[in-house]
């Protein structure tokens, strides 16, 4: 019994791993697109049409951290790393949908605001039952988010004053790709 959760593990865990490199690449090539990082990296490729500067560079950092960081480490970042993100988008739809309720949108919330708040909520609950040193890695990573935010977003975004507000041109395409609204 010992083996098959073991072989059931490395099965989940390899699915899920593929499904974050592929989410994670796609965000950076959305970022590189609205210039909070470098252009260059939201380079499709002409046959495929898919960010390979991205994905490439995402399986070499994954691959580092995969090599020198034990995997239940690895397993509580990503989890307080989605649960994070999981409690903005809550945040941001009970923000947006109050703020901006002329914006297009691509989805209802049934028992909007209730339900993301709660989403709120439980997201939070999840995330202070992780360990400290789970939140210390998570504080450090996000320290060093800000740094390449104030050291190169805050200045290239589309949204810099002074910014081009031109949206990146997709050479594979040949389209404008512009960015989405929440």
């Amino acid at each position: 019994m010992n083996i098959f959760r073991t072989k059931s593990a490395v099965a989940g865990l390899t699915s899920v791993v593929l499904i974050l490199l592929l989410g994670q690449s796609r965000v950076l090539f959305a970022m590189s697109r609205d210039r909070l990082l470098p252009v260059g990296l939201a380079k499709v490729h002409p046959k495929w049409g898919t960010p390979y500067r991205i994905s490439i560079g995402v399986g070499v950092v994954v691959t580092i951290f995969a090599g020198f960081i034990p995997l239940e480490a690895l397993a509580e970042l990503v989890n307080i790393g989605t649960l994070f993100a999981f409690m903005l988008v809550s945040i941001g739809v009970i923000i947006l949908r109050r703020t901006r309720p002329d914006l297009p949108r691509a989805f209802r919330v049934p028992f909007s605001p209730v339900l993301p708040a709660l989403a709120v909520l439980a997201c939070l609950f999840l995330m202070l039952n992780l360990t400290s040193e789970t939140w210390l890695r998570f504080a450090i990573w996000m320290l060093v988010g800000f740094v390449v935010f104030l050291a190169y977003s805050a200045r290239h975004s589309r949204l810099a004053p002074g910014g081009d507000h031109t949206p990146v041109q997709d050479t594979a395409t040949s389209r404008t790709e512009s960015p989405r609204t929440a």
